[in-house]
């Protein structure tokens, strides 16, 4: 689990800088699409997320490359439908609809 809260805290520093980058642009959009969330077993590591960052969270944790975990997180969030990207220990790692 050290792994997994060492990726997911890399990515939320990166996401923070670029998030801060991004500036008003940013707080002038309203809609809430392209954003998922990514589950270990029972436990959310990335909540509301932009597909991009969650394919790469997932990727990392589950060691594989991130361009499939990436079309899988669109499909996600196209049809609202979970999906499982690979199994770590005895968790598995999920891509789950942002509600």
């Amino acid at each position: 689990m050290s792994r997994i809260k060492r990726t997911f805290a890399a990515v939320c520093a990166t996401t923070m800088l670029v998030g801060s980058a991004a500036g008003p642009a940013a707080a002038a959009t309203t809609t809430q699409d392209g954003l998922v969330n990514v589950a270990v077993g029972d436990v959310t590591i990335a909540r509301n997320v932009n597909v991009g960052v969650a394919a790469n969270v997932a990727a990392n944790v589950c060691n594989i490359a991130v361009g499939p975990v990436g079309v899988l997180a669109r499909q996600v969030d196209n049809t609202n439908n979970p999906a499982s990207v690979c199994t770590t220990g005895a968790q598995t790692v999920r891509l789950v609809q942002n509600n």
